[in-house]
């Protein structure tokens, strides 16, 4: 049986939201027996053209429906744009819907990530974005709990909604100490999360009808 993974799937322009998916990364593999899948999207672009290579050339593969539908757990990341996620992340999930006609994420855990440019650049609107189509597909949404202590006294990024970092106008600070344990702590509340979910699965599919 392959091992289970909670997917790790953002969007990133400047390079922080990438940063903040491998400490995410890090904070799933602190739960034993589940691994982190790290997946990224390409760029769009205006007009029907190429925009990206087939396969990166550095960082994360590609993100495919099958990487989606075959996870325990979902944490997508997205740098903001209008208070909204970015267009390479919304044109990918626009593309999810046989996954969503067959209930592929029906009941997985789910939870999301950004960073901003400014401090109330639309951090909570764009995580929110991001939680919608989720939703819709039937996953479970998690935040934060307020018993993560950095919530309460974060001077940087941190919500209730989810991880989140600010970045700076030239996208120049550093990921502070506070947005770096959220990102780890939400991925290893997904993680416990997922691994219920494998364990709730396999034992549906070992009890006969």
């Amino acid at each position: 049986m392959n091992r289970p993974y909670v997917l790790v799937l953002y969007y990133s322009a400047s390079g922080k939201t990438a940063k903040m998916a491998q400490l995410i990364a890090r904070g799933v593999e602190k739960v034993a027996g589940i691994e982190a899948r790290l997946r990224t999207v390409p760029k769009v672009a205006a007009t029907t053209t190429t925009a990206s290579p087939a396969i990166p050339d550095k960082g994360a593969l590609y993100c495919t429906n099958a990487d989606l539908a075959d996870c325990s757990g979902l944490v997508m990341g997205s740098p903001t744009r209008f208070g909204n996620m970015a267009a390479p992340l919304k044109f990918f999930l626009d593309g999810t819907s046989p996954l969503w006609a067959s209930g592929a994420l029906v009941d997985k855990p789910a939870g999301v990530f950004t960073a901003t440019g400014s401090m109330h650049g639309g951090q909570e609107t764009t995580l929110l974005s991001m939680a919608l189509p989720l939703i819709h597909h039937g996953m479970l949404f998690c935040g934060l709990p307020y018993t993560q202590p950095e919530l309460h006294k974060t001077t940087t990024g941190g919500t209730p909604y989810g991880a989140s970092h600010y970045a700076g106008h030239d996208s120049d600070n550093t990921i502070s100490p506070d947005e770096q344990k959220l990102c780890q702590a939400l991925g290893e509340r997904i993680a416990r999360l997922a691994l219920l979910y494998t364990q709730a699965t396999q034992h549906k599919q070992a009890t006969p009808p």
